[in-house]
């Protein structure tokens, strides 16, 4: 990657800029809260965390649709749990859970900070495989929207990261190159191998270095994003 040839930098959203574990517990908390469901937060979160990751990967390899993700989720954390809770409920839950999730907007550390930096030197983008209806939602909530010019996601696209398709899409809504464009993700396979594929510079965003066999620059913290551009 070289700096001085790019114009673009696009962002992967959830666990890059929105902070969604944070969000997602508090939106946990007071749905359970508005249903009346004395849950245990903590341990039903030690258990969804690793279902939802699972689901999610399902969603990119299109093993799953849209609802079978929401639904599916929530009914195989409860089953471990040996929680009974109805179908009608689950599905309550569900709708409630994408209803409420955008009242809570914590970003991560230095979101702003780096955004503020990078929009002058920069074009900012936003690829995601999160659903239409909220990320758009999420952007403006957490009054980042205005940092992008363009905002990709996989229903728009119709495929999934780290599938070329979307990459190429949000190109041309950008109407830049990949020669002149780096991506920035925390998921290896999706945000990292998919851009790399195609020939983006990239910077992958995680505390672990496990998955990075490709070698690629990686950062900790946000911040450190000035070092790279």
């Amino acid at each position: 990657m070289t700096k001085s040839k790019i114009t673009d930098v696009f962002f992967d959203l959830d666990h890059t800029l929105w902070d969604f574990e944070t969000n997602s517990a508090l939106t946990f908390h007071k749905i359970f809260q508005l249903h009346a469901l004395p849950i245990n937060l903590p341990e039903f979160l030690d258990v969804y965390k690793a279902i939802n990751t699972t689901y999610w990967k399902r969603y990119r390899l299109g093993e799953v649709d849209k609802e079978a993700l929401r639904f599916g989720r929530l009914n195989d954390t409860f089953k471990i749990l040996n929680i009974d809770v109805s179908k009608p409920m689950i599905l309550k839950l569900s709708e409630a859970y994408i209803q409420h999730i955008t009242s809570f907007n914590h970003l991560f550390e230095d979101t702003v900070t780096v955004l503020d930096y990078l929009q002058p030197k920069y074009n900012l983008h936003i690829i995601t495989n999160g659903f239409n209806e909220v990320q758009h939602l999420k952007l403006s909530s957490s009054n980042i929207a205005q940092y992008f010019k363009t905002v990709t996601n996989s229903e728009m696209a119709g495929v999934k990261k780290p599938h070329r398709d979307i990459f190429n899409y949000a190109l041309n809504l950008a109407n830049t190159t990949v020669e002149q464009s780096v991506m920035i993700g925390d998921n290896f396979e999706a945000d990292i191998e998919g851009a790399v594929a195609l020939g983006f510079g990239v910077i992958y965003f995680s505390e672990s270095t496990a998955d990075n066999h490709l070698k690629v620059p990686q950062i900790q913290k946000l911040i450190e994003l000035k070092n790279h551009l």
